[in-house]
């Protein structure tokens, strides 16, 4: 039990590693393309609030695309353009991705969730006895994925207007937290500048 657990702190070590230098390397060939082909990157601002909606939508939206690269271009663009709008376009996208997974409770437990899925019976219970702060919860912290709380969610028929807003302020947060952090993370390196 021990080694498993040393293990999942090391993925999650290498994980946060990755992210990091993936961000780093995203946010400095955008800065790069930017001045090598004079790019009026002030101007395409809606465009890079509109690819970070989309990014982090897709990769909400299925268990395939890996949520690490929607963060990755997130914080990326929030080096360049505001980081509050891009964790709110990151977290309407990132919302409406999670939408997949609440669908699939609602339509069947049976369908959705497989007989021994991990942590499904213990989010259950755990959103049983919490209701809307354990969706909040679940979004906002940024370790456990999302997907088993919106099977439950809709596996228990909560209402979509009290799930959407739990939802969304807890990415919201959890999205504003990564941003400025990934800001502070890529200026504190020493060759890094603007």
């Amino acid at each position: 039990m021990r080694q498993t657990n040393q293990v999942n702190w090391l993925r999650l070590a290498m994980s946060l590693i990755g992210l990091i230098g993936l961000s780093f390397g995203l946010a400095y060939l955008l800065q790069d393309l930017g001045t090598c082909f004079h790019l009026p990157l002030n101007e395409l601002v809606w465009l890079a609030y509109l690819s970070v909606f989309a990014t982090t939508l897709v990769c909400n939206f299925t268990i395939i695309a890996p949520v690490p690269i929607a963060t990755a271009i997130m914080i990326a663009a929030a080096t360049r353009w505001n980081p509050i709008m891009v964790a709110l376009a990151a977290s309407i996208g990132g919302t409406l991705g999670e939408l997949s997974g609440y669908y699939a409770g609602y339509l069947g437990k049976k369908i959705a969730v497989a007989e021994h899925m991990g942590g499904y019976n213990r989010v259950e219970d755990w959103m049983n006895q919490h209701g809307l702060w354990a969706i909040f919860f679940l979004a906002l912290q940024p370790v456990i994925p999302f997907d088993i709380g919106g099977l439950v969610a809709g596996a228990a028929r909560m209402p979509l207007q009290k799930f959407l807003p739990a939802l969304w302020a807890g990415k919201l947060i959890k999205y504003i937290i990564l941003c400025y952090s990934g800001i502070g993370l890529i200026n504190f390196l020493p060759f890094w500048s603007h």
